[in-house]
């Protein structure tokens, strides 16, 4: 029940001058607790924000929207942003399309028109794990930055572009939600018309070096400036909005790390134990499922906030997880140790014996058994 309480109980029965540390010794290492009780401190790891680009279009971000209703054919929407000028590009989808598909998506709608990216930052979603979309970043250059496992903060840029274009067409989608493909082009144009508070200046602004009209142009007289005066205005342009981003971001970074915890440093060879929120437990409701499970060993340290953990290889999830989703294995003189039952060879391989057979069941034609 906690430190206060453990200590208020036994002081009815017992009394000793070292009461409450030992209390707070035993509890803290107390297998149970650990597992089953989930934390109520703020979120620990500092903010670690992405470096900034040097240009529009040299690190984009992407993502999807998925199970929209249909609208001509389509139900997915794919973001793409530019993380300098904070651009975005909105491609309707009949589906989540495959690798091989994504490929000429991505040209048509960045390539053609911006050039080829030096980094493409975005989830581990099949499409962007895949072998066929790894090979051809590579053929042509572009780094992929994938998000830690269960923290798409990592892809922040995408996923806050997704709410504004979702809060865009909520606010004018027909009452059958079925126009929201035909909306989709004046939702980007008003987004990247409309003012970045990260950079100061409009996406066409930051790119082109102005503004669109909001209405046609009436006036047929207009001088066209020089090239080199063009690209003059340009680079003063993303002089300025690097500055504002680098700013944008520091505060940013100021203000999110008041309501977190410094990340503790952990070394490779440390034991952790790994948050459960994210992650199918085999058991029946996963409201009384444990909070944490483990403990894992920490194989690398990826920057500040992001370790790759040890996992059983029956676990079919990426490895890399961020520090809040970790806490310490702590070890003192209560610790007890548990170790696990060592396996047997079966004819050269590993196995366990079975303690208890506890149920069996059907399943798509198969006997299973827990």
């Amino acid at each position: 029940m906690g430190i206060t309480k453990t200590v208020s109980s036994i002081s009815k029965l017992l009394w000793w001058p070292t009461l409450r540390r030992d209390v707070k010794d035993y509890i803290a290492v107390c297998e149970v607790c650990t597992r089953q009780k989930s934390p109520k401190t703020a979120p620990i790891g500092l903010l670690q924000p992405l470096p900034i680009p040097e240009r529009p279009w040299s690190h984009v971000a992407m993502d999807f929207i998925v199970e929209l209703p249909e609208s001509r054919g389509n139900t997915v929407i794919l973001t793409i942003i530019d993380r300098f000028s904070k651009m975005g590009h909105y491609v309707p989808l009949q589906k989540l399309p495959s690798a091989a598909e994504l490929v000429p998506i991505f040209i048509a709608n960045v390539v053609r028109i911006h050039g080829v990216p030096r980094e493409i930052v975005s989830d581990r979603g099949t499409q962007f794990i895949s072998g066929f979309w790894r090979g051809f970043c590579k053929n042509v250059g572009i780094d992929l930055s994938f998000s830690s496992a269960y923290h798409p903060q990592t892809n922040g840029a995408a996923e806050r572009a997704n709410q504004n274009v979702e809060k865009y067409l909520r606010c004018f989608i027909s009452e059958q939600q079925d126009n929201w493909s035909d909306l989709l082009p004046w939702a980007e144009y008003a987004i990247n018309s409309a003012v970045s508070e990260s950079t100061g200046h409009s996406p066409f602004f930051t790119v082109y070096g102005f503004d669109p009209p909001v209405l046609p142009d009436t006036f047929p007289d207009s001088t066209i400036p020089a090239l080199d005066k063009q690209l003059a205005s340009l680079k003063e342009t993303w002089g300025r909005v690097r500055r504002a981003l680098e700013e944008s971001s520091a505060i940013q970074k100021t203000k999110a790390d008041r309501h977190r915890r410094q990340a503790p440093v952990y070394q490779v060879g440390d034991r952790v134990w790994l948050s459960s929120r994210n992650i199918k437990l085999l058991v029946p409701s996963m409201k009384l499922a444990p909070r944490y499970i483990g403990p894992y060993k920490i194989l690398r340290r990826l920057n500040p906030v992001s370790y790759a953990l040890a996992l059983p290889p029956h676990f079919k999830i990426h490895n890399v997880f961020h520090v809040n989703l970790l806490k310490p294995l702590l070890c003192n003189r209560y610790t007890k140790v548990h170790a696990p039952p060592p396996p047997v060879s079966v004819e050269g391989e590993e196995e366990f014996e079975v303690q208890a057979i506890l149920g069996a069941r059907l399943s798509r034609g198969s006997l299973q058994y827990l």
